[in-house]
């Protein structure tokens, strides 16, 4: 359908309705991460959160929709284990709310292809009446050679048009390339393995990236308890302003919470640090 210009001209625009923080309904995103970092973990926090779950990760409130997820890497039994770790954290209102609006199908070994047509449109069917689509990973659900545009655009593209035609927003989780894991840059949007079509065709993304012993003497957190923090942020908002990035700590079972932290001061004659707060928690 074509754009009445002269209407848009003079009349205001609806706000635009974010599905996760500064990322439009009805668009493609990533969440970038080396593996291992926890990514799983915390798209699943952020859509029990949109499914009608609680804000653990206190990101800010977030509009309530239906979310599907479908996992191609892990087995029932590993998702199970990281549901009753988050689970311990809900009321029983919060667990039904989140039952009731989530809906979880594991596709490991079932080797979903988004480019082939039976798969495609058995995930458009869906995405259909969701508001939100999770694939876990993105290299789970196609063929293609990775790191060549042309079909790396393609697949992007099949994601796209599911997006368009259902307004089911669809976030794929991807690994950040080996040279962004091993200098701890996986804040920026050249982290994202593969083309850079991956970033370019896309209008959100985000990434969750390992403490760094630079980070770690920065904010004062000892070498031992460095591996419990991971940093949160958004790399690319195409229709939203910066968001703040944050810092989590993992918990038992996985589970992310915020974590406080403040950046030591050097005594500009002694060089000495002063001592800082280093999280909530007694560890």
């Amino acid at each position: 359908m074509a754009i009445d210009i002269l209407t848009a001209f003079t009349e205001a625009p609806p706000a635009i309705d974010y599905v996760l923080p500064n990322m439009a309904a009805g668009t493609v995103g990533s969440l970038i991460s080396p593996g291992g970092a926890g990514k799983s973990m915390l798209i699943l926090q952020l859509i029990a959160q949109v499914a009608g779950g609680p804000d653990l990760l206190e990101i800010g409130q977030l509009p309530v929709g239906p979310v599907i997820y479908l996992p191609a890497e892990d087995p029932p039994a590993v998702i199970h284990h990281r549901l009753h770790a988050l689970g311990a954290h809900l009321t029983a209102e919060q667990k039904k709310a989140v039952a009731d609006g989530l809906l979880i199908e594991p596709l490991i070994g079932r080797c979903p292809n988004i480019m082939t047509s039976s798969w495609f449109d058995g995930l458009k069917r869906a995405a259909e009446g969701r508001r939100l689509m999770v694939l876990d990973t993105l290299r789970r659900f196609h063929i293609e050679e990775e790191n060549a545009s042309g079909p790396m655009a393609q697949v992007i593209g099949h994601m796209e048009a599911i997006a368009a035609d259902t307004g089911c927003s669809i976030v794929f989780l991807h690994h950040s390339n080996k040279g962004a894991a091993m200098m701890g840059n996986g804040d920026q949007q050249q982290a994202s393995r593969g083309s850079s079509v991956l970033v370019d065709n896309i209008r959100w993304q985000s990434y969750l990236s390992g403490m760094t012993q630079a980070e770690a003497e920065e904010w004062g957190v000892d070498r031992s308890q460095r591996g419990y923090f991971v940093r949160f942020g958004v790399s690319k908002a195409n229709y939203g302003a910066p968001v703040q990035e944050c810092w989590f700590r993992r918990h038992e079972g996985g589970i992310l919470k915020p974590a406080v932290l403040e950046r030591q001061k050097h005594s500009s004659i002694t060089g000495l640090k002063t001592v800082a707060r280093k999280s909530n928690d007694n560890w």
